[in-house]
């Protein structure tokens, strides 16, 4: 059928690979934001900064510590989320009983300042990461040359995805959570200190980003900006899987990889907008998300 149209089934699956591949950043990356919102109310504008603090942290323990790939895929999200705790305590701890544009707000700018301090330390030309040994090479699947680290990126994203919404929405530690969000009064006068359940939240939120941006470095230029033009797109991602979400986000990410990269093999053109589109589509007909619950 598809060669009827003048697309071969080779371009078509190799496309729809791809696809997959940013669908996994999409959905890590979201994930972390729904995490945020969903426990905390607080929309995290400074995620993407974060997810470029993450590939930046790789890059630094390899060149300035000799710490490779394997090691820095748990270093780099425990001092992005450490990094997190501290602005959470210090900033955003003042804003939760406020409007949600506050918090929009101080982490808009709180992007721009992580953003600029790496810019003028770094410049703005991309700095290489090597892909660890173990994953190098790849697949020949008839199709296409499929790298043996972006199958493993597909498979890493899917294991902490899932992992994330099982610990939230099946563990005891995650009705702890979802419980101190609907009535943290009632929940601390059982014992539990909601402060710190919260505190541990939004590290653990950012700590996902900080995952992603691990994953992202041997695949594109550890650069100030990676995350600048991403994060746009992942908060559509989240807009249209339903804020606060988990599994929404989690599969509306995947599902946005995938149909970007059917729009490039029939329109390319319109892979950079179709997000966007889908987007607008998804808020006229049901404004809470795809997912999302209605308020």
């Amino acid at each position: 059928m598809f060669e009827l149209l003048g697309i071969p089934p080779q371009a078509l699956l190799g496309q729809l690979l791809l696809g997959l591949i940013n669908g996994s950043f999409y959905a890590v990356l979201s994930l972390g934001l729904a995490v945020i919102f969903g426990l905390l109310n607080i929309i995290n504008f400074a995620h993407g900064a974060l997810y470029m603090m993450g590939a930046f942290v790789a890059w630094m323990l390899l060149n300035y510590a000799g710490i490779g790939y394997w090691p820095a895929l748990i270093l780099a999200p425990l001092i992005v989320g450490v990094f997190g705790i501290v602005l959470e305590r210090l900033l955003l701890s003042r804003l939760y009983h406020l409007d949600h544009l506050y918090g929009l707000l101080l982490t808009f700018g709180l992007a721009l300042i992580i953003q600029g301090l790496f810019r003028n330390y770094y410049g703005i030309s991309g700095l290489p990461y090597r892909i660890p040994d173990a994953l190098a090479g790849g697949y020949n699947l008839g199709f296409m040359f499929l790298p043996k680290y972006r199958a493993w990126v597909v498979v890493a994203s899917l294991v902490v995805c899932f992992g994330t919404w099982f610990m939230i929405e099946k563990t005891r530690l995650g009705a702890y959570l979802r419980a101190a969000t609907e009535n943290p009064v009632l929940v601390g006068a059982f014992g539990v200190n909601v402060p710190l359940l919260i505190m541990l939240t939004y590290g653990f939120g950012v700590a996902l980003a900080g995952f992603a941006g691990v994953l992202a470095a041997p695949i594109y230029s550890v650069n100030p900006n990676m995350g600048a033009d991403l994060i746009i797109v992942v908060f559509a991602v989240v807009v249209i899987g339903g804020m606060g979400s988990i599994m929404g986000s989690i599969l509306t990410g995947y599902f946005l990889g995938l149909i970007e990269g059917l729009t490039r093999v029939f329109y390319p053109e319109g892979s950079a907008v179709v997000i966007f589109v889908i987007m607008a589509l998804v808020l006229l007909v049901k404004p809470e998300g795809l997912f999302g619950r209605a308020t």
